[in-house]
This record gives C-alpha cells, sequence and structure tokens, in this order.
C-alpha cells in the first residue's frame, strides 16, 4: 500500500524536530522529522500524559512523527496514515530518552491508504505491538464507550505535534487543548473546534494523538486538521470515534 498525505492532515512531515528530543531521535532518524497542539493550549499532565507517546517512523529518506496511545504494557493505538507498510518504526519515551522498537503493526482491515483520493471509507487505526514493556511508569489509557454527541460537547485533544504551526522547533512536548464538537454529527467521525474561536487544536505531528471527553476516556483518534485561508490547523480537529472499534482493538492488542 502506498500511503496519502492530505494536504491538512495532522499526521508526521519532513522537517527538523525540537531541541528537546533531538539527540535522541537523530540516533535513529538519519534525516531530519518533524512535527503539540496549535493555539491556546497547555502543558499535558496526568493521566494523559502517564498514556501518550510518540511514535517515530522513518522510509527511505523520508522521517517523521505521530503521537500514540498506549493500551498495554506492550501495545500503543495510533492511526495507521503514521505507519506505512515498509516503514523503520520506534516509540520514543519523552523524559527517558529512550527509543523502543515495534515488532508488529495490525491496521484495520478497514484502512485505505489511497482513501482520499478514492473516496472510500477508511478506517484509520492502528495497534502497535512491542517486543518488550513500556516502563511501569506508563499507564493503558481508558477508552470510551460511546460514539456520537451533541453539537457543543467538550473535548480536549492532545499531542506532540507542532505548538506553531510552521515552527518543527515547537513540537514535542505533550500539549492540550479544549475543543468542541461541532455539525455534522457522525457515529464514527468527530469534528472539533475551538469554542472559543482563538485558534486552537490539532495539527502536524499530533495524528493517533488521544482525544479525551469529560471523564478522561480517549473518546477518539485524531486524524486530520485544517485551517482558514492558507493555515494548515487551528480551525477544525477530525477525529475517528473509538467505541464502534473497541472489540477490534482489544482483538488486536490481546495478550500484550
Amino acid at each position: 500500500m502506498t500511503r496519502t498525505r492530505p494536504a491538512r492532515q495532522a499526521g508526521n512531515q519532513i522537517g527538523t524536530p525540537s531541541a528537546a528530543c533531538v539527540a535522541a531521535i537523530l540516533t535513529f532518524l538519519p534525516a531530519p522529522p518533524a512535527g503539540a497542539v496549535v493555539g491556546p493550549a497547555h502543558d499535558a499532565s496526568g493521566t494523559v500524559a502517564d498514556s501518550a507517546v510518540m511514535v517515530l517512523q522513518r522510509q527511505g529518506a523520508a522521517a517523521g512523527f505521530c503521537t500514540g496511545v498506549v493500551l498495554g504494557p506492550r501495545a500503543v493505538l495510533t492511526a495507521a496514515h503514521c505507519v506505512p507498510p515498509g516503514a523503520d518504526l520506534r516509540i520514543y519515551l519523552k523524559g527517558a530518552a529512550v527509543l523502543l522498537p515495534v515488532a508488529e503493526v495490525v491496521r484495520h482491515p478497514g484502512y485505505r491508504a489511497d482513501a482520499i483520493t478514492s473516496r472510500e471509507r477508511s478506517i484509520d487505526l492502528a495497534v502497535l505491538l512491542l517486543p518488550d514493556p513500556l516502563p511501569s511508569a506508563y499507564r493503558p489509557a481508558t477508552l470510551g464507550s460511546e460514539a456520537g454527541t451533541a453539537v457543543g460537547t467538550r473535548f480536549s485533544v492532545a499531542g506532540f505535534g507542532l505548538a506553531r504551526e510552521g515552527d518543527p522547533k515547537t513540537s514535542g512536548q505533550l500539549r492540550q487543548a479544549e475543543l468542541a464538537a461541532r455539525a455534522p454529527l457522525s457515529d464514527v467521525l468527530l469534528w472539533a473546534v475551538d469554542p472559543n474561536h482563538a485558534g486552537a487544536g490539532a495539527c502536524t505531528g499530533d495524528s493517533g494523538g488521544p482525544v479525551l471527553d469529560g471523564s478522561g476516556a480517549v473518546a477518539a483518534l485524531t486524524l486530520w486538521s485544517a485551517g482558514d485561508g492558507r493555515h494548515r490547523c487551528g480551525a477544525l480537529t477530525q477525529a475517528l470515534w473509538l467505541a464502534p472499534f473497541r472489540a477490534w482493538i482489544a482483538a488486536a492488542a490481546a495478550g500484550h
């Protein structure tokens, strides 16, 4: 399969890593990667910080990273477009300067890498299985049990991507911002915007990161972002509801 990069995707692109993670990333990546949440946001802490990791990938001369959600000691959930076939993958543990290998990638059978051009429905999910467990400080995230919501329902988005669009040096720090659901409503996809109209939202590097509901459960997984005018971030965040796919996620991560 060939990975397609939508023009405004909140995924990984080529660029330069932040100073906070440059040393660790460059030991793995010979080419410089790029990108956390743009607009009004704050550094993430607590349960979301304990269950989020960076997913690094290299494919030929291209490299980059996304965000991932911990499912178990040896299992991480992310977006399938972040882990294309043939890519060399690592899990980066921020603060520990540790790069963990990935033993296996389980992509949802409904994922279509060319969904944008072919206009097919795509379930953009992948479970990464690790040969060794994550440090004990990491905790499995709680996944949401419901899909769909009312317009205006509040969520928060978290990720390691760009904090300022166009500036890769601002990536690498887990940040979190408040969003609200907007129309159209769907039991598969969530569209969310900054309720204060101040430009908060996912950006490059945030794909695969958690969208949390009011209880702190991971209700959806970030996939895509859009901006106003020439911007690519800050106007709209799109995510995939996880409740319809919990059985598949559990089966893919079983034993890990």
